[in-house]
């Protein structure tokens, strides 16, 4: 029987996004077999993949880290008990595939055995008539046996990526979320909710550390571990029918559970958190990334793109996007641009400094990632309008949907482009995204058409992406009228104007 993996590990093994691999699956160069592939058709499909180390996610994974400013914290092993649940289970399996495997060769060898009396005794029939088999059908069925029973004994060696497979089972546990089939892995010794968020998942939550009881989740099968007391209390019914806190308990054995997962703007709740400063950094003459960071019990909930009212200390408020990712929930960016006479833009380029406190509330806005394509991305950003594109594509490298992702920043001069090495970083980070500098002279209607036909002039196809636009009125006017009068579906079109 062929080895069968799930997508979202084919896709760890192999290094390729998951909407790469959909894509295989839907041109049919790739079978699938009730939602998994085998995985010598993997290796038929991908023969160039490096299945014997991890170096791909690990550079993945260091650029996230780095993007994402996610909190330092220490890699561990899973626990002994954890290691030792998934040594037995695979342990069990191997069992099964070798009974299997002998069961199956007994039926082989007695089939070879039965061929050779039939090949003794082959003949006409007594009324004359010719054999069901001839002598040399016989002979030649029973070398095609010889020789793969021959093979068999001789693959002495696993091949790479089962290797691979089978230590990935052991260091981390997969997790499926139902109704909405999203997946994760949990490392170490994540919770499960750390786990969720790392991945990119909005799942519903309060005060992550065991008191409110927002994270509950069922479990539908599988084995979870508490790792952490909580002093709010199931109930009876909840315990029996297998309800736990994602916050306090992690997955010792590949798990499916039942929970919801914030898809859209409308699913996040209003807040209003008290945010202290963590830092005021320039990012040029004209630009500061104001750095909040949140109680740890009081995280903000949001999805990628979104934008929050902010309040200082002396009451002066404005609305911004998040520029950070909600996979680190506790710190937050914005980027706040100069506005002489502003009071809270004074305010940041000003008496702002580590430890105020500053007002959170929100989130708000639908410009938002639609987590169901998997289409590939084409960003459009001009000035600070990349505050929300960079949450949107650091939440997109997150989910590691997308096929490809593409950046064009649009800035007047060249310290417009603020974070350009950041930028570049992911470039040369990740395989599947691209990153495009527009300098302009200024940021006229001209200004915004020219660079819309340049997006235009590369991607002729433009309704094969899902195109997301944020910046000043006068590129969101152009966006929305030069745009799908070239083919772009307007539901593939998110635009956001910044004032």
């Amino acid at each position: 029987m062929p080895q069968l993996l799930t997508l979202a590990r084919a896709v760890r093994l192999v290094g390729i996004t998951r909407g790469a691999l959909q894509n295989k699956i839907k041109s049919g160069e790739l079978a699938t077999f009730e939602g998994k592939v085998a995985a010598e058709d993997l290796l038929r499909v991908y023969p160039e993949a490096r299945l014997e180390d991890n170096a791909a996610f690990e550079r993945i994974a260091q650029i996230k880290d780095s993007a994402y400013s996610r909190r330092v914290r220490e890699r561990v092993l899973p626990s002994a008990d954890a290691l030792v649940a998934r040594l037995t289970q695979i342990s069990t399996q191997l069992a099964q595939a070798q009974a299997a495997r002998d069961y199956y060769r007994s039926i082989v060898e007695h089939l070879q055995a039965r061929l050779r009396e039939l090949g003794e005794s082959v003949g006409g029939a007594a009324d004359g008539s010719p054999p069901a088999m001839s002598p040399a059908a016989v002979r030649g069925l029973r070398e095609w046996l010889k020789h793969t029973l021959e093979s068999d004994m001789e693959a002495d060696e696993a091949p790479p990526l089962l290797v691979q497979d089978s230590f990935m089972r052991i260091m981390t546990a997969q997790v499926k979320i139902v109704p909405s089939d999203h997946e994760f892995f949990v490392e170490g010794n994540d919770t499960l909710l750390e786990a969720g968020l790392r991945a990119g998942l909005s799942l519903d939550y309060g005060c992550s550390n065991g008191n409110c009881g927002q994270c509950k989740a069922k479990v539908v099968s599988g084995q979870v571990q508490k790792t952490r007391h909580h002093d709010y209390v199931l109930s009876q019914e909840e315990k029996e029918a297998g309800v736990v806190l994602m916050c306090c308990n992690t997955a010792m054995l590949d798990l499916v559970i039942e929970t919801a997962v914030a898809e859209r703007a409308g699913d996040m709740p209003q807040q209003k958190i008290a945010a202290k400063v963590k830092a005021v950094k320039s990012m040029g003459d004209e630009m500061r990334l104001l750095h909040l960071q949140t109680p740890r019990s009081n995280r903000l909930r949001f999805l990628a793109g979104q934008s929050v009212r902010l309040t200082l200390a002396d009451g002066a408020s404005a609305s911004h996007p998040i520029a950070s990712c909600p996979c680190d929930d506790r710190n937050l960016e914005f980027h706040i641009s100069r506005n002489r006479g502003d009071a809270f833009s004074d305010g940041v380029f000003g008496a702002t400094a580590s430890a105020d406190t500053v007002m959170i509330e929100g989130p708000r806005g639908e410009f938002v990632l639609n987590e169901a394509s998997d289409r590939p991305l084409v960003f459009i950003a001009c000035g600070n309008g990349f505050a929300p594109i960079k949450s949107l594509i650091e939440h997109a490298m997150a989910l590691d949907v997308a096929e490809t992702l593409k950046l064009y920043w649009i800035a007047s001069g060249s310290a417009g482009h603020y974070q350009h090495n950041l930028c570049r970083a992911w470039s040369d980070a990740l395989d599947n995204f691209q990153y495009v500098p527009l300098t302009a002279d200024d940021l006229s209607a001209a200004a915004m058409q020219a660079a819309l036909s340049r997006v235009l002039q590369d991607h002729p196809a433009l309704g094969e992406y899902d195109v997301y636009v944020a910046g000043p009125d006068l590129l969101a006017q152009a966006a929305e009228h030069l745009l799908p009068e070239q083919g772009l579906p307007r539901a593939q079109l998110l635009v956001s104007r910044l004032l």
